[in-house]
């Protein structure tokens, strides 16, 4: 089976993990959503690059999430997120996808 690129996956679990836990009110639930898009990409970045590059595409990942917390603060929640998450596809798109053939 042929996976998305990796900036679709993590803008998508960023994304998506946010309006799971909104619309739910179940954090925990929206942050199996941000594991499970995270591992699938960590996978796809392992396959596709170095473990150093893999590391810091998943530090960029993680960092995305905790930086949307204040962030929405300043700019409000939609824009935080959707911020984050061009910022990580973007990052994820240079080191990982831009390479592979998909």
């Amino acid at each position: 089976m042929r996976l998305p690129t990796t900036a679709l996956i993590t803008a998508g679990s960023l994304i998506g993990g946010w309006q799971v836990a909104r619309r739910t009110g179940v954090r925990p639930l929206g942050g199996a959503v941000l594991a499970v898009g995270g591992a699938v990409a960590g996978r796809e970045w392992l396959r596709r690059t170095s473990p150093a590059t893999t590391a810091a595409l998943a530090a960029t990942y993680v960092g995305a999430f905790g930086l949307s917390h204040p962030l929405a603060k300043k700019i409000g929640s939609w824009p935080s997120v959707l911020t984050v998450a061009a910022v990580t596809a973007a990052a994820s798109y240079a080191a990982a996808d831009r390479r592979t053939p998909h």
